[in-house]
């Protein structure tokens, strides 16, 4: 049976889905690993925990499957920066999660430089922490005789994708995909190459950087000593861009959101690069045979990390799929709001100082209140984003918004946005479309997958969400969402 190994690096884990030439899921793999907090704001990962849960979830799936498969797709945390030593293969630090703060006064520097306005026009992107740019600087900049190795050539900079596949092809391929080089804020995205104004405004030598491919592409190959095979590497996209392949948002106006670790919302703008006037980000949505499509981005920092933190920080909740059911049990004469602002706010507030807060405790919220609390917020932030984007695009349709991710799988916040939102939320047979997407990019670089238009007529949807709940109740709780993200931004003012 011919299999497609889609490998799926996420934040707090790995995992490792192998699809036959249908792409149905016939095999699985995932493995948790730790993740660092040195300092506060501060998120590391081991970039050897990355590697061993990658390959460990690879061969579970593997050995669950029997057969070896034909070719491999990479999808991935974005914008998490790791640089090692071009001949010994070792990290000279952690991976600087994308989460991570650390870099807030380097920015607020190049903002008061006036150097935002033309980082923006040039990238797509805001002048923010959560990009790899000031990461990548502030490691050359603070480990011992990194910014001189770099220059002379011994140290190889990448995004997660290209750290795997370095290391899987055995230290012959150093490439990585559009979709990942435009989140570095180093990309043009007018060229999609490498921009050398960008480099030298952020002190980065260009003999560091990867070659840039498209997103169905041939990566290289496995060295024989990983899996006891070659498998060729065909696909690779960043995780928002292989979500939102996976979920065959190819014609503008589409639009998906990822409930993950944090959460995030692609609408397919085609091939126009569209300027947001509403603190959005312009992105790549994917590059197949020499054509870009863009998109608009919002991004959410803490979405189904606030889950965690409430089982594994408090301790409320056993298990995150609990979460839905406590929710339903809350008292309803309760309002309680969250703000995970753990590491700042992203989209559209855009504000790396602030920190979370709780509105409206009382003696008897429990941890009920805020098991319910903890899924409103991401509701919340998810209509932070479409109302954003509303206001940067006009929709020809009514918009319909698929969802995907873990928390997609939560019928009660998936009910509760279509209710916030009051548009339907469809749900696809394969929630897990990350990995999906992932699959159909090395199955259409091998022949084994259809052109994109036929890929999206076998889109099949599991439940749509109708809103159901009155207007006046949803934007009464909305604006008390507003209320308390103007009252936690205002902290640090």
């Amino acid at each position: 049976m011919v299999g497609i190994l889609a490998i799926d690096q996420g934040t707090t884990s790995s995992r490792a889905i192998i699809f036959d030439q249908y792409l149905k899921p016939q095999a699985s793999g995932q493995h948790e690993f730790p993740q660092i907090f040195p300092k506060n704001g501060w998120v590391e990962h081991n970039p050897e925990n990355i590697w061993e849960s990658t390959i460990q979830s690879c061969q579970t799936a593997m050995n669950q499957y029997g057969e070896t498969p034909v070719a491999i797709g990479i999808t991935n945390q974005r914008e998490t920066v790791i640089v090692w030593d071009k001949h010994t293969g070792q990290p000279i630090y952690n991976a600087i999660v994308w989460q991570d703060r650390r870099t807030t006064d380097f920015c607020s520097t190049l903002k008061r430089d006036g150097l935002e306005q033309k980082i923006t026009q040039y990238t797509g992107l805001l002048l923010d922490p959560y990009f790899s740019a000031s990461k990548l600087t502030w490691i050359l900049k603070n480990i011992s005789s990194a910014a001189k190795r770099a220059t002379t050539g011994d140290l190889l900079f990448g995004t997660v994708d290209t750290y795997l596949i370095w290391r899987l092809t055995g230290g012959r391929q150093h490439v990585t995909d559009l979709t990942n080089a435009c989140r570095t804020m180093l990309v043009n995205l007018h060229t999609g190459q490498w921009d050398q104004e960008l480099l030298d405004l952020f002190e980065i030598p260009r003999s560091m950087l990867p070659e840039i491919l498209e997103c169905a592409d041939e990566f290289g190959s496995t060295d024989e000593s990983i899996f006891g095979s070659v498998i060729p590497i065909r696909g690779v996209a960043g995780d928002q861009h292989a979500a939102s392949i996976g979920q065959a948002c190819f014609t503008p106006g589409m639009l998906k959101a990822t409930y993950g670790t944090g959460c995030f919302a692609l609408l397919n703008t085609g091939e126009n690069i569209c300027s947001s006037s509403s603190r959005l980000l312009t992105t790549v949505a994917y590059r197949l045979k020499g054509e870009t499509h863009y998109a608009l981005e919002g991004s959410i920092f803490v979405a189904g990390a606030v889950i965690q933190w409430l089982r594994d920080g408090l301790g409320i909740i056993g298990n995150a799929s609990h979460s839905g059911g406590m929710a339903e049990k809350a008292d309803s004469e309760q309002q309680l709001y969250i703000v995970p602002a753990f590491t700042g706010l992203g989209a559209p507030y855009w504000d790396s100082e602030c920190r979370g807060a709780i509105f409206g405790l009382t003696r008897n919220s429990g941890p009920n209140e805020f098991a319910k609390a903890a899924l409103e917020s991401v509701c919340y932030q998810t209509k932070d984003l479409i109302l954003a984007m509303q206001s940067d695009v006009q929709f020809d349709n009514k918009i319909v918004l698929r969802v995907d991710g873990g928390m997609a799988a939560s019928d009660w916040t998936m009910q509760n946005i279509a209710n916030l939102l009051g548009i339907p939320v469809d749900r696809p047979r394969t929630i897990e479309t990350t990995s999906l997407g992932a699959a159909y990019l090395a199955g259409l670089q091998t022949g084994l997958c259809p052109e994109p238009e036929e890929f999206a007529d076998q889109w099949h949807i599991d439940k749509r969400f109708e809103p159901i709940d009155s207007c006046s109740d949803s934007e009464r709780k909305y604006a008390g969402w507003l209320d308390a993200v103007r009252r936690t931004l205002s902290q640090n003012r």
